[in-house]
């Protein structure tokens, strides 16, 4: 699934950053993208098509010869596009996928020790999860199988996250390029200039030079977004040192 969304991503360059969960993935375009004119038909049936694409291609990559793709079973994905009008409410989104992510892996981390370490059938387990607090489930994987969910991966408590990388940024204050959140809680974005026909074109090259990573970090805190300014503007960072890549 990481394999395939840095592959859209790499191949789709109006993508400023996608998430990914179990076998759901988020791709987001920058709200001043004009690919395909904006036609949601064209931008979702691109997405997935590309996605599925390069799922069935690297699947060799993954995986031994004698599990091999074959019908009926061959992957198939399904899409839907909302348009958010505000990075407020973007990340707003992303965030309770990240949290969402965070309570199904304590969940089913806890419900998988249950069933088999502590030998009990699913009925069962799910009776005594019903209604239970992450406190809970945390004192029931320490206490009765020595598991200390803080040293599970990364990539099971907080998903996969897909972007380009550029060297990171020290947060700066009024930066025209983040979202500048008013007293009352509306949101506004300060506007941009329309970049010319050479700044368009140096930024695609930028763009195209850049790797793209997968990391498995906290994308609530506003550190995240500071710290990696190219996401929310929609305008390429600076190039990494061949040595930082």
């Amino acid at each position: 699934m990481n394999a395939a969304a840095s592959a859209v991503v790499k191949e789709i360059p109006d993508l400023c950053i996608a998430y990914g969960v179990s076998d759901e993935y988020s791709f987001i375009f920058h709200k001043t993208t004009t690919l395909f004119d904006r036609r949601s038909s064209k931008l979702l049936s691109t997405i997935v098509s590309t996605f599925t694409a390069f799922y069935i291609h690297l699947w060799g990559v993954h995986f031994p010869p004698n599990i091999a793709l074959q019908p009926p079973h061959l992957p198939t994905f399904d899409a839907r596009a909302i348009c958010y009008p505000t990075l407020a409410n973007l990340r707003d989104y992303l965030s309770w996928r990240q949290v969402d992510c965070h309570i199904n892996n304590l969940y089913n981390t806890t419900f998988w020790a249950m069933r088999q370490k502590g030998g009990m059938g699913p009925r069962e387990v799910e009776e005594e999860l019903k209604g239970t607090l992450a406190s809970d489930k945390n004192e029931i994987l320490w206490g009765r199988f020595g598991i200390n969910y803080n040293d599970e991966k990364e990539i099971f408590k907080k998903g996969s996250v897909v972007f380009c990388q550029y060297e990171l940024e020290e947060p700066a204050e009024g930066r025209a390029d983040t979202l500048a959140l008013e007293e009352d809680g509306a949101s506004t974005a300060v506007p941009d200039t329309e970049p010319s026909k050479t700044q368009k074109e140096r930024a695609k090259k930028v763009r195209a030079k850049a790797s793209v990573v997968v990391r498995h970090i906290d994308i609530i805190k506003d550190d995240f977004w500071e710290r990696r300014p190219w996401i929310s503007s929609g305008k390429p960072g600076k190039p990494l040192a061949v040595e930082d890549q």
